[in-house]
């Protein structure tokens, strides 16, 4: 097994023992992580969201700092403030929660405009700007990120370029019934969730890094991804389509797939699986399409499947 295959196994492996299924979307979080993007987990109260993001940072080693987003949260209280020491006569810098490996910024949605722009700098050009000076971010870095959907009182929607920053999104669901019970076995009876182990290093995350650079895709699978975003802004009622950046990360999801499956090329199957997760939550639809339940999944669905899939050898 590859590198990238067992970093992916190792993390899954661990996580289940906090997580009762959510195969898939632990895997997601993984390649997330490993293809250097952030995370935005959105779904009902009650689903796991939170556990699931400090099991991925719990596992994923390093340090990991949590921020509960409030509304009275200030862009200081994530970046680091700068205070004049008396005894230097000299400004030192304080770093802020975000000076991390692993961020988890939960509840995301409940901080205001002002604060939620305080992390674009740092989840795309990985650096913060305090006071005029700049610092760096650790490396790795990555945040996870969690919303409610359902709530609308003391919320502020995410703009379009903070969702354009997250690579991903994904959600927990419901569990089926067997699920639910082995839920409450686990954390029912314990009244508390398991504090988990590192399972890979930082180096280790940097190592399988540079292995899923180094997966080929065809020049047919490139165009079979830009014609799917080039498709996503033909649709009626979708007003924003999907970015170059979008295309980018459609790309690097698709490589952590077939890398995870011990593969060194690239699959149109791994483009279709990585479509929705990657695309949806950067599409911006009209008024009466946006009030449709996930309107926009199904967008990149329809999308998908109608762009003709490369049949070459590749």
């Amino acid at each position: 097994m590859g590198t990238v295959g067992q970093t992916v196994s190792l993390i899954k492996g661990n996580v289940a023992k906090n997580i009762v299924g959510r195969d898939e979307t632990v895997e997601l979080c993984v390649i997330a992580l490993l293809c250097g993007g952030h995370v935005l987990l959105e779904d009902v109260p009650g689903t796991g969201k939170t556990l699931l993001a400090k099991s991925i940072a719990q596992s994923a080693g390093g340090e990991c700092r949590r921020i509960q987003f409030t509304p009275d949260l200030l862009p200081g209280d994530i970046t680091g403030v700068s205070f004049f020491n008396m005894k230097t006569s000299e400004f030192e810098f304080v770093p802020g929660p975000v000076f991390t490996n692993i961020l988890l910024a939960d509840e995301i949605n409940r901080a205001t405009p002002k604060t939620q722009a305080g992390l674009l700098e740092c989840m795309e050009e990985r650096q913060a700007t305090v006071d005029g000076r700049t610092y760096m971010m650790r490396d790795p870095f990555m945040v996870i990120a969690t919303q409610n959907p359902v709530e609308n009182m003391g919320t502020y929607p995410l703009p379009e370029a903070q969702l354009d920053r997250f690579l991903i999104k994904a959600s927990m669901g419901y569990p089926t019934v067997d699920e639910s019970i082995e839920i409450m076995k686990r954390h029912g009876e314990a009244g508390r969730d398991t504090a988990l182990s590192a399972v890979v290093s930082p180096d280790g995350i940097k190592r399988a890094r540079q292995e899923l650079a180094g997966v080929f895709a065809h020049d047919d699978v490139l165009e079979y991804i830009s014609k799917i975003c080039e498709a996503t802004r033909q649709v009626e009622n979708v007003l924003l389509g999907a970015s170059p950046r979008a295309a980018i990360g459609l790309l690097s999801v698709s490589r952590g797939f077939a890398a995870a499956a011990d593969r060194d090329y690239v699959t149109p199957d791994d483009v279709k699986r990585a479509a929705v997760p990657v695309l949806a939550h950067r599409l911006i639809l009209s008024g009466t399409e946006r009030i449709k339940a996930r309107a926009a999944e199904k967008i990149v669905q329809r999308v998908s499947a109608s762009v003709p899939v490369p049949t070459e050898n590749i």
